[in-house]
């Protein structure tokens, strides 16, 4: 598919040319930086509608779309975080019909996998995620994030490091 020109983006056809290209590749970005499939497809949604709106103000669509669903999306994490908080301070203990042992190998397991993740930087993190989960190329990786294939392979390499220091057996 040739770029879209300004004008272009607001014929229809382009657009929905252009929605098809990309609004995959936008929602498994935003899903692989912030982990939750329902606000990655509703932010794509969103940020589509934004350009079908600002069709005529927009030099770069495609850089316009991936700008305002970071944008969204780090807006509606703060927002999580507030009610988290809050729900994490007034939380009521549940009762849960498992072995407790179980559930205390679950809940180490959890807390290990998490705190791997947490200690890798948001780099390492969409590159691995990218990779290993949606079987993305390097080369692709490399073109979505606008970087060389030499820092994904780097970035990749530096996650897996930081994952197997974090859990045992990992691979």
């Amino acid at each position: 598919m040739k770029k879209p020109e300004i004008q272009d983006i607001c014929n229809k056809l382009i657009f929905s040319a252009f929605f098809k290209a990309q609004a995959q590749t936008l929602r498994n970005y935003i899903y692989y930086k912030f982990g939750d499939k329902d606000l990655a497809e509703d932010i794509t949604q969103d940020a589509f509608i934004k350009l079908w709106q600002h069709c005529a103000e927009v030099r770069n669509p495609k850089s316009f779309v991936y700008t305002v669903a970071k944008n969204n999306a780090l807006n509606h994490t703060a927002y999580k975080k507030v009610v988290l908080n809050y729900a994490a301070n007034n939380a009521s203990t549940a009762l849960d019909n498992q072995n407790p042992e179980y559930l205390l190998e679950e809940k180490e397991f959890r807390r290990k996998f998490d705190a791997a993740i947490a200690s890798l930087t948001e780099a390492q993190r969409t590159a691995l995620l990218l990779n290993r989960v949606e079987g993305k190329k390097y080369k692709e990786i490399a073109e979505m994030l606008g970087i060389s294939v030499k820092a994904v392979e780097k970035r990749i390499h530096g996650a897996l490091i930081a994952m197997s220091e974090k859990i045992e057996n990992f691979r």
